[in-house]
């Protein structure tokens, strides 16, 4: 397993289908992972530390999470399988828990728990890029700074998330 960054989220042209970007922690592999509007939303709230004034699903999950004195210890991207990405949620007393990638990043960043990726994940699905095409993610990490979540409206009818599971 590798530890890996939530670099940030975007929407990928022209199918306008959102992607969350993750990058290995002191490599140069990058994750890329398509996910639906509602989760683009939730990741970007939570880097941006945008607070609801109701919580959405995730912050819900953290709040009951810590009303029942439990911690989740670790999120993990553990498999791929027909380019839908699994990962799993590792709480305190080793319990181990299914989830959507994009659900567990949303909680992961707010619950400030590590995120990992497994070895053949990162193998297949990783993306690398070397120093000298630094800049393009430069580039790509001003764009984030540069949207806000309300650019990650879902779409006026209900669909399957490619990628996600």
């Amino acid at each position: 397993m590798r530890e890996l960054e939530v670099v940030g989220v975007r929407v990928e042209l022209p199918n306008n289908q959102p992607i969350v970007l993750l990058r290995e922690a002191g490599g140069e592999r990058y994750l890329p992972i398509w996910i639906g509007a509602a989760e683009a939303t939730a990741i970007a709230y939570a880097q941006q530390g945008v607070v609801p004034p109701r919580p959405l699903t995730h912050d819900l999950f953290k709040d009951v999470l810590e009303a029942l004195h439990h911690r989740l210890e670790e999120v993990r991207i553990v498999a791929v399988r027909e380019g839908v990405f699994f990962a799993s949620l590792v709480f305190d007393g080793g319990v181990e828990v299914s989830s959507r990638s994009s659900d567990a990043i949303a909680l992961a960043l707010r619950t400030g728990t590590r995120i990992v990726g497994a070895d053949d994940v990162l193998e297949t699905e990783g993306v690398a890029v070397p120093d000298e095409q630094e800049d393009e993610v430069e580039k790509f990490r001003e764009f984030l700074d540069q949207i806000s979540a309300d650019d990650f409206e879902a779409p006026d009818e209900p669909g399957p998330e490619p990628g996600e599971r």
